[in-house]
């Protein structure tokens, strides 16, 4: 087979942009030079690896998923080698994308970019946010090489490096009667109303730990927006739980949330750095995993009730 790297750069970058002309512009090349490389690529693998829709871009065909991460694979070990190569004391350089878990992205990505542009200015970290769902997808159609999340709903496939853990809290109005208090039991609030964090398998977690507790959630509002779960708590409609605490209790309309531990047994969810099992951790990756590390061991634990650090890393 007559299979060049540039195809197969072509390809992955193709898979990624979901278009032709999105691949050429990331490239730097002409779009001809896109669609003719990946067209003789199938030619040569003797497999269509794309549907192309004129006005909905690319996608992927069952066996283009599959040579999409064995090509990845193969691209991450060549730039493993030339990083041997060229011996552990040069610079770190070339682009990195990573998808942020959406309420995790204020925490760390401001952080996590400073560190990098510090430690390693080469570096080209190109960051995108997205619900679990939307991570787990970014690694398997190529969109993304780490994502920084919640252990939480990734599929099979998927490699995980432990970060850091965090262990959920009762988010209380300021005036509530438990508002004062080190722990509350979930019990104690089993009759009020509930404010939902709407986002795919983190509310099935949080109603499973209610569910633990021996009652169902008066669930009355939900909402896919961490700031406006908070909001609506502030103003006293209600509780919700939540695993990341702002170094304040202030909403964005000048309210008030108070973070109380949970006095039962609850679940720690872990923060992790996902990768295709498939794809051997490169230079690059290594680089974002250490400078997440640090900055989390920078953080000045505990910042919120219940948490401890793991020390894991790649």
């Amino acid at each position: 087979m007559d299979v060049t790297l540039t195809q197969l750069r072509y390809f992955v970058e193709a898979a990624a942009q979901q278009s032709m002309t999105g691949a050429a512009l990331r490239l730097n090349v002409a779009q001809s030079a896109v669609s003719a490389a990946v067209s003789q690529l199938e030619k040569s693998v003797g497999s269509q690896f794309f549907i192309r829709q004129r006005s909905k871009g690319l996608l992927l065909t069952p066996a283009g998923e599959l040579f999409l991460r064995d090509a990845q694979a193969v691209l991450a070990h060549l730039e493993e080698a030339l990083d041997h190569a060229k011996g552990e004391q040069s610079s770190i350089e070339g682009r990195i994308r990573l998808v942020c878990f959406s309420t995790l992205a204020p925490f760390m990505l401001p952080g996590l970019l400073g560190r990098l542009r510090t430690d390693h200015p080469q570096l080209e970290l190109e960051v995108t946010e997205a619900d679990a769902t939307g991570c787990s997808a970014a690694l398997l159609t190529g969109q993304a090489d780490l994502a920084l999340c919640y252990d939480l709903g990734l599929p099979e496939g998927i490699a995980v490096t432990a970060v850091d853990s965090v262990r959920p809290y009762l988010a209380l109005p300021p005036e509530h009667r438990l508002a004062s208090r080190k722990e509350v039991s979930l019990s104690e609030v089993a009759e009020e109303p509930f404010v939902l964090l709407d986002l795919p398998h983190s509310r099935e977690l949080m109603l499973s730990i209610l569910r633990s507790a021996g009652f169902e959630p008066d669930v009355q509002f939900r909402s896919a927006s961490y700031e406006t779960v908070r909001t609506f708590v502030a103003n006293g409609h209600g509780y919700s739980i939540l695993h990341q605490r702002p170094q304040h209790g202030l909403t964005y309309d000048g309210g008030h949330v108070a973070a109380v531990v949970i006095k039962d047994k609850v679940p720690e969810l872990s923060i992790v750095l996902a990768r295709l099992r498939t794809q051997r951790p490169t230079a690059r990756m290594r680089a974002v995993a250490q400078s997440v590390r640090q900055q989390r061991a920078a953080a000045g634990k505990p910042k919120q009730p219940g948490t401890k650090q793991t020390k894991e890393m790649a």
